[in-house]
């Protein structure tokens, strides 16, 4: 399928149409209404210049909550490290530091300043959250998603320090399996993900998982880690 240009309002095409790499659609805006559109379809944003470019991937990296897998190494730094987990109390430093922190083998970022705005509004509408590992106040780690339903969809993450983006994941993962979420979409394959228990599934065993997952109520509004969880066994 040739990707489909977004004019005006109109719909998404079906997902499953997506090209061979994923690239379903390109061109309309990133108001909070698409956006969440896009997302309740399986869909999301990933350009760095030009029109936004949507992607629905095949396969589709995905979590579940209950597969979250912990080596013995990681554990152990884990439980040294003491980072102080929180949710949604710097979201914006936790997005700008997603566009600027340096990744290895990547040059340029996706998030560009339009994108910063554009959830930065969802964040407001209650919709996208952050995770931060801070260490003696100071911001050292996190990632940021949306979530609706029971799906939380994972954008990006940074870190400064060793593990701190893996301890808010792990926290993530913790809440969300808390409050019976089914899945969390990973976007596309890594081996970091791999190791933490992600796998690659065909994009429609996805989208049906969505379908189930978004029959849930959406946690609309700021959220707060549970710290009692941090003293549970995975």
């Amino acid at each position: 399928m040739v990707p489909q240009q977004l004019r005006g309002a109109a719909a998404f095409p079906d997902p499953r149409n997506a090209d061979r790499k994923g690239l379903l659609a390109y061109g309309g805006d990133l108001e909070p209404k698409r956006l969440l559109g896009a997302y309740a379809r399986g869909i999301f944003p990933w350009y760095e210049r030009g029109p936004v470019l949507w992607f629905s991937p095949d396969p589709r990296m995905v979590l579940l909550p209950d597969e979250l897998h912990l080596g013995r190494s990681l554990r152990r730094r884990l439980a040294r490290s003491r980072f102080e987990v929180r949710f949604d109390t710097a979201f914006e430093r936790v997005i700008t530091c997603c566009a600027e922190v340096p990744r290895r083998d990547q040059v340029g970022t996706w998030i560009t300043p339009d994108v910063v705005d554009a959830y930065l509004r969802l964040h407001e509408q209650g919709y996208a959250h952050s995770v931060e590992s801070w260490r003696d106040g100071e911001l050292v780690g996190g990632l940021y998603g949306v979530s609706l339903g029971a799906a939380f969809f994972g954008e990006s993450m940074f870190s400064r320090e060793s593990d701190a983006s893996r301890a808010a994941f792990v926290a993530l993962v913790r809440q969300l399996r808390a409050w019976e979420f089914e899945l969390v979409d990973c976007q596309v394959p890594s081996e970091h993900l791999a190791r933490l228990g992600a796998r690659a599934w065909s994009r429609g065993r996805f989208l049906d998982a969505l379908d189930r997952a978004l029959e849930q109520t959406t946690r609309v509004g700021s959220w707060r880690w549970e710290a009692s969880l941090a003293r549970l066994a995975l």
